[in-house]
């Protein structure tokens, strides 16, 4: 066997599931070499290979090492087949783990390969339970940890992770990869007081940054700096974490033997296609959405949905019920346990939450009769939930055809916003968050959509929780930007009504909230976008997006 291909052996032994640009950066050969000598060890069967693609990583083929490959290798290493299974994260039980988060593991690799530009080939180690999701070893004895903060994973379970980790091995320093702004500025908060130096970057930078892209931000400052400048300020020193090799480590079963008419669930990261993700995501945070406004938050037609949706029920991840005269798409327990694998998020609080199945199975379907608390509330006010995909639909529609483009729509559980106001604990609870970009400005907005807040008494309580947040620097702090809200009523006499109160809310209090204050039927007449608005300091109507 000649050099090369003794030395891939071994890189796929440390980094099962990279794909070849990979491979070819962690070593010393050339591209061209690497794609030639890959083919040949597949031909052989010492490696398999299978595809995978998401929204961040394109259409690219993975590489694993084969029963034979581990036998090979551990021949080739003077040891046995057990020692590399043992010591390297290529068993049945590692192959599955990495490949329920193989979305992240490809984003994690491309991370590896522009620290190998700068540091020469690093060393990876995989974990399984530990805060961090990989940790790299350079050449001169320092350590990064790697967290990924998963699109589901909430708030608290980030935080739990953030202080075992500051507890845990002294890392020379940690990257953390954040899936957008909000939990990026979220992020910030929970690395200060680190032992050691952080750096936060976008999950979607990270996939595509060279070494030298100017992506990553440190806890405080407005400083963006490169990989390079990074790796030039975390501390010379360093460990890593060590989990406990499993006592029962078996060989992996060739992928081929896994082609049954039910894929197993670790297996559909790499089957499923990016739009079909996409489609699971949108559907797991928008529980009972109609084909309607799903195909407008995907912006494809009523066709592309129908073809997306039936896959995705024939694979058992979508459950789709007819309900006052509309199919809605819920995930089934299957498809919340993928996404909850993915974000290394709890299974059974998410299916505690989020679970669609039956609590009786012979009974009609009803929010009674629903496992999930969350999903029951969302079913039980059905009117209201249908309300608030509708805005956001019919938004986004409008946004893309006037040149615009809804970037961010987060659900109510990942839309609310917790702080302190006279040394308490205070929170919003919106119906929906979300960014629109117009050229390179980006603007956010809480959206309220009301349909029991009629008297006086109760638009003051609606109104409270947002005057003691906009009385804090949190908004700024949380976004970016002044985020609007929307506040929008069935009819037009209760906005009347909701005007009146939050001119009378403000003037003693002198704070400003960006109120934005419309009813069902102007929307449907004038546009999202168009002069449907009123501000609490004027009668007459404009555009939201000025």
């Amino acid at each position: 066997m000649r050099e090369i291909e003794r030395d891939l052996l071994g890189l796929l032994a440390e980094l099962p599931l990279a794909d070849r640009l990979e491979l070819a950066s962690y070593s010393q050969w050339s591209e061209r070499a690497v794609y030639q000598r890959l083919g040949d060890l597949e031909r052989t069967g010492l490696i398999e290979s299978l595809s995978h693609a998401s929204d961040l990583i394109r259409p690219t083929r993975r590489f694993l090492l084969t029963t034979g490959g581990i036998a090979q290798l551990a021949l080739d290493q003077g040891q046995s087949r057990e020692a590399v299974l043992r010591h390297s994260p290529v068993s049945e039980r590692w192959r599955q783990t990495l490949l329920r988060r193989l979305d992240s593991v490809a984003v994690i690799y491309r991370l590896g390969s522009a620290v190998a530009q700068l540091e020469g080939r690093p060393r990876l180690r995989w974990y399984r339970s530990q805060p961090p999701d990989a940790a790299f070893a350079l050449a001169d004895g320092r350590s990064l940890a790697v967290l990924c903060w998963g699109r589901t994973a909430d708030r608290t379970a980030v935080s739990i992770r953030m202080r075992r980790l500051r507890e845990g091995a002294p890392y020379s320093g940690a990257l953390l990869l954040v899936p957008d702004e909000v939990r990026f500025r979220q992020a910030r908060r929970l690395i200060r007081g680190m032992p050691f130096i952080c750096f936060i970057a976008l999950e979607r930078d990270a996939a595509s940054g060279s070494a030298e892209a100017r992506i990553w931000r440190a806890p405080s400052g407005a400083a963006v700096v490169s990989l390079s400048e990074v790796l030039n300020n975390i501390r010379t020193e360093g460990q890593w974490a060590v989990e406990r090799a499993p006592e029962r480590n078996v060989a992996p079963r060739p992928l081929a033997a896994e082609t049954g008419t039910r894929e197993p669930d670790w297996m559909l990261p790499a089957r499923l296609k990016p739009a079909e993700k996409r489609t699971l995501d949108l559907v797991g945070d928008w529980p009972w959405i109609n084909a309607d406004h799903l195909g407008s938050l995907l912006g494809v037609a009523r066709r592309r949905v129908s073809q997306l949706t039936a896959d995705l029920e024939r694979r058992e991840l979508l459950t789709a019920r007819r309900i006052e005269g509309k199919r809605r798409f819920v995930l089934s327990d299957r498809g919340l346990a993928l996404l909850a694998h993915r974000d290394r998020a709890s299974v059974g609080a998410a299916r505690k939450r989020w679970s669609a199945s039956p609590l009786d199975p012979d009974a009609p379907v009803g929010w009674r009769n629903l496992r999930g608390g969350r999903t029951r509330q969302l079913l039980r006010n059905l009117i209201h939930t249908e309300s608030v995909h509708g805005f956001l639909a019919a938004l986004s529609e409008q946004a893309r055809s006037a040149g615009r483009r809804v970037i961010q729509l987060d659900p109510p559980h990942r839309a609310s916003r917790y702080f302190r106001f006279d040394d308490r604990l205070h929170s919003i609870q919106p119906d929906a968050f979300g960014v629109l970009r117009h050229h390179r400005r980006e603007q956010p907005f809480f959206l309220e959509w009301e349909r029991r807040a009629i008297r006086p008494s109760t638009m003051a309580r609606r109104l409270a929780p947002y005057l003691r947040y906009y009385s804090s620097k949190r908004p700024l702090e949380d976004h970016g930007a002044i985020p609007l809200v929307f506040v929008v009523f069935e009819d037009e006499l209760a906005a009347d009504h909701f005007l009146r109160i939050a001119r009378q809310e403000q003037q003693p209090s002198g704070v400003e909230v960006p109120l934005l204050v419309s009813d069902s039927e102007s929307l449907a007449r004038e546009g999202y976008l168009g002069p449907a608005w009123r501000e609490t300091d004027g009668l007459s109507a404009g555009p939201a997006f000025a």
